[in-house]
């Protein structure tokens, strides 16, 4: 009897004994192709010498000193590293161990910037239905998944959810993207309106969706019209690139594909591929200027922020990306895998879209492509894909409850930057017989 306490009580999970490329061996010797990065982390792989050797280093000078007595050379080059490729004002950089950390910090830097502006009254947080922000309870009760929330929700602060902007569901037949975008945008005016913009603290959002909603990227303006409506009411915004960001979509920051400035971003995943445990949000000159002439102290902190061996781990990451162009490759292989599953599954009785940027693509299931009626959820759809998948040696990230928390099933795929046209062709011929084995056994 294993005495971990795994995610599942119910669940044998193989032994992952060796990382080989794009690939996981377990300690039967079956490999498995890593088409979501674990939950889009791995994206170098998992054998990657030039990171290997940098950690190594790191732990041969030292492996840790605490924050509240030491800078350390690794982090401060990666935080000049992350402010000289981030919009133009983002110069400041809050290092933590991952994702659900760097959203805390954020929200956190939102009310402390407006505390010591002298606009106290500012609390209330709008984000958005069917997001994920994290699972500490404040980044659960910011986020907008229903199955995660549902137990816990006496527990969370009361956070205002809007509309996502989730064209193949939301959009009205017939209607624009720019109309789209606009109702969107009027929805947050009202939300605004009704709460006083004088006591909104922050508009949270993330660039493409991921875990919630299986990749899905905004229609074109929709974050324009957010980052104008944030501006005029003096809200600020925070884009939560935990998922998408650090060259996933390909760019190394989602929110410029965009073309806005956030006042708060927050990365994670890609920002160390898994080598070592590492997120971080970025502040805006702005925040950081009204904190530094007020009390001059960031009230918050964890043990283990700025850990040397982590930076040293991300920037070698980082420096790898940028030195062999994987950015241009998850731009290049990101359409090869959206054309690829388009051809296999496009015409699939039961795939109802294929979405995506970059090396971040979705496939959402439903039972009838005309209504687009979702599979009953008690089939556990999701679970079974992702237990075939598993099967076939395949790796990929199915989720139940895209539509509402309850309702509906995709197919997240997050695959690492460094793959080739040979691994999609794996993985999408895997994910076809994964889908096909569990659907024609309904």
């Amino acid at each position: 009897m294993s005495h971990v306490l795994h995610r599942s009580l119910v669940q044998n999970y193989p032994t992952a004994v060796k990382g080989d490329g794009v690939y996981i061996l377990d300690a039967n010797n079956k490999r498995y192709i890593d088409a979501c990065g674990g939950a889009a982390v791995s994206c170098l792989g998992h054998s990657d010498s030039a990171v290997i050797d940098a950690i190594k280093k790191q732990i041969d000078s030292i492996a840790y000193a605490h924050s509240s007595f030491f800078t350390t050379e690794p982090m401060e080059v990666l935080a000049d590293f992350l402010a000289e490729r981030a919009p133009a004002s983002l110069n400041s950089v809050y290092f933590v161990s991952g994702g659900s950390e760097a959203v805390e910090s954020a929200l956190k830097l939102a009310r402390q910037y407006y505390v010591e502006k002298g606009e106290p009254q500012r609390k209330h947080i709008i984000a958005r239905r069917q997001s994920y922000h994290g699972n500490t309870l404040g980044a659960l009760a910011t986020g907008g998944n229903l199955w995660r929330r549902q137990q816990f929700e006496p527990l969370l602060i009361n956070i205002h959810h809007l509309s996502p902007c989730y064209a193949y569901r939301e959009q009205l037949e017939n209607e624009t993207d720019s109309a789209f975008a606009e109702r969107l945008a009027n929805e947050l005016e009202a939300k605004i309106a009704e709460l006083g913009a004088e006591n909104v603290m922050a508009f949270i959002a993330e660039p493409v969706v991921g875990a919630t909603m299986g990749a899905v990227p905004p229609v074109a303006d929709y974050f324009k019209r957010m980052r104008e409506i944030c501006t005029r009411h003096g809200i600020l915004l925070i884009a939560d690139e935990v998922m998408c960001g650090m060259g996933r979509t390909g760019a190394l920051f989602a929110s410029a594909q965009e073309e806005i400035e956030p006042d708060l971003i927050c990365i994670a995943k890609g920002l160390g591929g898994g080598y070592q445990p590492i997120g971080a949000t970025l502040v805006s000159d702005d925040i950081i200027t009204t904190i530094k002439n007020g009390s001059g102290f960031f009230q918050h902190g964890h043990t283990y922020i700025g850990h040397a061996t982590a930076c040293a781990a991300s920037l070698a990451v980082q420096h790898r990306i940028e030195s062999d162009n994987l950015l241009d490759n998850v731009n290049i292989m990101g359409q090869k895998l959206h054309d690829a599953l388009v051809s296999t599954l496009g015409e699939h009785v039961h795939v109802g879209d294929i979405r995506g940027r970059g090396l971040f693509r979705g496939v959402e299931l439903v039972e009838d492509r005309d209504t687009k009626a979702p599979f009953d959820p008690s089939l556990k759809l999701h679970a079974k894909i992702k237990a075939a998948a598993m099967q076939q040696g395949l790796m990929c990230y199915p989720m139940g409850g895209t539509l509402n928390g309850k309702d509906g099933d995709h197919i997240l795929l997050a695959p690492p930057f460094i793959i080739n046209e040979n691994h999609i062709d794996e993985i999408v011929s895997k994910l076809d017989l994964a889908i096909n084995q569990v659907l024609n056994g309904l």
